[in-house]
């Protein structure tokens, strides 16, 4: 098996290019920095292996941290590690899911690629001592559980163990309804110290060769690559990042009214845009769930998720975050098409469930491929 492990020379590019990819949300950056600075001080190599690499018997489970943004915030870095070093909510969960399945975790693979909520998998795997696969469930950043590409290609979300802050266990053996078991664990969180973890998608190998969408973290570090580049030379990162995505600029203004809310674990945003350069006089809206959902120029629809908006900062290419969007923040929004593997599962009965525009807000719709949205797209 050939493993790569990370050095502290591919946290920039890779924080970077998670943070693009989030498209909003996956948590920031600068805390997905800290937990890997905070490993690489403690002696702890997170490393990645390919897909293709893994036995077909071996054992695979994804998971991530749930709980307000706010709270993390409130606890301050310095505060985080120090509780992690003492109990690290996602690893003791893990265990857990190790007791239900009745053998060691071979292999742990991320839920979505994002600025926290991948490099906090890096942290698992590090301290098992094993390594994470070069994939995730998405390619991309997504509010819940159930949205994944894993869910579609027969991978059971359930048996989902769940620990908070608090202390508190609590196992979703089963859930008939792919919501279930996330809106269960967003109320476990929100009335257990506002923080925790949970452990799901128990696999084997062979099924994982199926499911997961590979190479999206060695892939955000060659993105990040590119966009640190063009910033170095002079060119232009969002181009730069617009090629590596093979995606198209959608639009360019800023925001002229941003109506939020923060509710059960997830943050709410209709941002109206008003176009500036090529995009004058033209209007735009986004509709954010943590990520990028939707959005409409003018009248008309120009992508749906699991398709990609990246929300990026003009003249740097940063990707910026959705908690980070105020009046007068400008914005580049570049399209670009989900994996394939998203798709395939969208098409099952349980996918289109899963990922159904109802989950944020848009019964009426249905999923259109942003290639057949958007005129010219190649």
């Amino acid at each position: 098996m050939s493993a790569y492990a990370f050095s502290p020379d591919d946290l920039d590019p890779l924080l970077e290019g998670l943070a693009i990819l989030g498209t909003g949300g996956g948590g920031s950056p600068s805390w997905g920095k800290a937990i890997l600075e905070h490993d690489f001080s403690m002696g702890r190599i997170p490393s990645i292996i390919p897909l293709q690499d893994i036995d077909d018997d071996a054992t695979l489970v994804s998971g991530g941290m749930m709980g307000s943004v706010k709270v993390l915030e409130d606890m301050g870095i310095d505060r985080v590690m120090e509780h992690w070093e003492q109990r690290f909510e996602l690893l003791e969960v893990t265990r857990v899911m190790e007791g239900i399945l009745g053998r060691s975790i071979d292999h742990v693979v991320p839920f979505e690629v994002g600025g926290l909520n991948t490099p906090v998998i890096l942290s698992l795997g590090a301290r098992m001592g094993i390594s994470v696969i070069d994939g995730d469930a998405l390619g991309r950043s997504a509010p819940e559980t159930q949205m994944t590409s894993f869910i579609g290609h027969g991978v059971s979300l359930t048996p989902m163990p769940l620990i908070d802050y608090e202390g508190n266990v609590v196992i979703v053996q089963e859930a008939p309804e792919p919501a279930y078991a996330d809106q269960l664990g967003r109320w476990v969180v929100s009335n257990g110290g506002g923080m925790g973890a949970n452990n799901h998608y128990p696999m084997s190998g062979r099924q994982a060769k199926e499911a997961i969408v590979p190479h999206t973290i060695s892939g955000a570090l060659e993105l990040g690559h590119a966009v640190l580049r063009a910033r170095q030379q002079g060119s232009d990162p969002v181009a730069a990042a617009t090629e590596f995505l093979g995606g198209v600029i959608l639009f360019t203004g800023s925001v002229a009214r941003a109506q939020e809310e923060e509710k059960m674990g997830f943050y709410y945003t209709v941002v109206d845009l008003h176009g500036t350069g090529p995009d004058e006089g033209v209007i735009a809206r986004l509709v954010i769930k943590n990520e990028t959902m939707l959005l409409s120029i003018g009248e008309a629809i120009k992508a749906i998720f699991p398709d990609l908006v990246c929300m990026l900062e003009p003249g740097t290419g940063r990707g910026i975050m959705s908690t980070e969007l105020a009046e007068d923040a400008s914005l580049s929004l570049v399209g670009a098409r989900c994996h394939e593997r998203l798709r395939e599962a969208l098409r099952s009965e349980v996918g289109a469930l899963a990922f159904s525009p109802a989950r944020y807000g848009y019964p009426e719709l249905e999923y259109q491929p942003i290639e057949e949205l958007v005129e010219g797209f190649r």
